[in-house]
């Protein structure tokens, strides 16, 4: 079993994006964190990362591992110390939260609030850039939001959560094939491009080298998905999770496998929190609850 040091590394890099990056978090130099990176590929079996030059990016095995490592660093956190039991947790809390993480985070904050009652735990959205800035700000204890390992605060802590590789969603009524010919063939309703969802779709854009039919560009994923579903034109959207398009007869969902790109969901806190405790009871919570959910479908 790879040690908690190796899984604190691969979540650095999972977080970061690059391997100096992941190794100034953890202490280390670019090339243990290789090493250690290329030991867990080893013991694990299989591949974790796509790699493009300098960038980092995490492929579908890598990606399905980030909830898990979570999970058990925590645990290892929680024994270390002390149960819950031991410790009865106390206290206001602030969270924010994007728009398409938001119910999962108010399931987890009402569980610890079922185990711990003296906890108090107020929940908005918004968007991940105002949410970050609120955090800063001392707003908001914490936040749940779309990470950009570009974005570089060394006072902030980035904790994954999970990832939302991209994909593509048409029409049901629209004729399949590969991704690129359906954004070129189709009219592209596109996510805006200032922000970081869209820099990944634009990403995604050129790794299959297509020409979208340019025809909308919005910041909002319910209103592309509406229109996809009205028979508008097609979009590249991250594959959230909980949601139900795959079960709308007017809407079909293609993987796209040529394109590494995904978005990173990470629980965002300043390293001086005052209640790190809740922060961090809150998303081992919300890991747990995700898992959960992935296991029962």
């Amino acid at each position: 079993m790879p040690s908690l040091r190796v899984l604190r590394t691969f979540l650095a890099v999972a977080s970061e994006g690059s391997f100096t990056a992941a190794g100034q978090r953890v202490a280390l130099t670019q090339v243990a964190v290789g090493l250690q990176m290329r030991t867990l590929e080893e013991d694990l079996k299989r591949k974790l990362f796509a790699r493009h030059g300098k960038l980092v990016t995490l492929n579908e095995q890598g990606r399905a591992l980030v909830p898990i490592a979570t999970q058990l660093v925590a645990l290892y956190e929680q024994a270390k110390h002390g149960t819950q039991a031991d410790a009865p947790l106390a206290g206001t809390v602030q969270f924010g939260s994007i728009v398409s993480a938001l119910s999962q985070l108010v399931r987890a904050t009402l569980e610890l609030k079922r185990h711990h009652p003296a906890v108090d735990l107020h929940v908005v959205s918004g968007k991940s850039h105002r949410l970050i800035t609120q955090v800063e700000n001392h707003e908001l204890d914490a936040a749940v939001v779309v990470h950009n390992p570009a974005l570089k605060r060394p006072t902030l802590v980035w904790t994954p959560l999970y990832a939302e590789p991209m994909v593509l969603l048409t029409p049901s009524a629209s004729r399949p094939a590969e991704s690129r010919v359906m954004v070129e063939r189709y009219p592209f309703i596109r996510f805006d491009r200032t922000e970081h969802t869209g820099e990944l779709v634009e990403r995604t854009l050129r790794r299959l080298r297509a020409k979208p039919q340019e025809f909308l560009e919005l910041n909002s994923i319910d209103a592309i998905v509406e229109l996809v579903r009205d028979g508008m034109g097609v979009a590249m959207l991250p594959n959230l999770p909980r949601q139900t398009w795959g079960d709308d007869p007017r809407l079909r969902v293609l993987p796209i496998p040529q394109a590494a790109e995904s978005r990173s969901i990470a629980l965002v806190q300043l390293r001086t929190a005052p209640r790190a405790e809740i922060i961090t009871a809150v998303g081992q919570q919300f890991v747990a609850a995700l898992g959960s959910a992935a296991r029962a479908v």
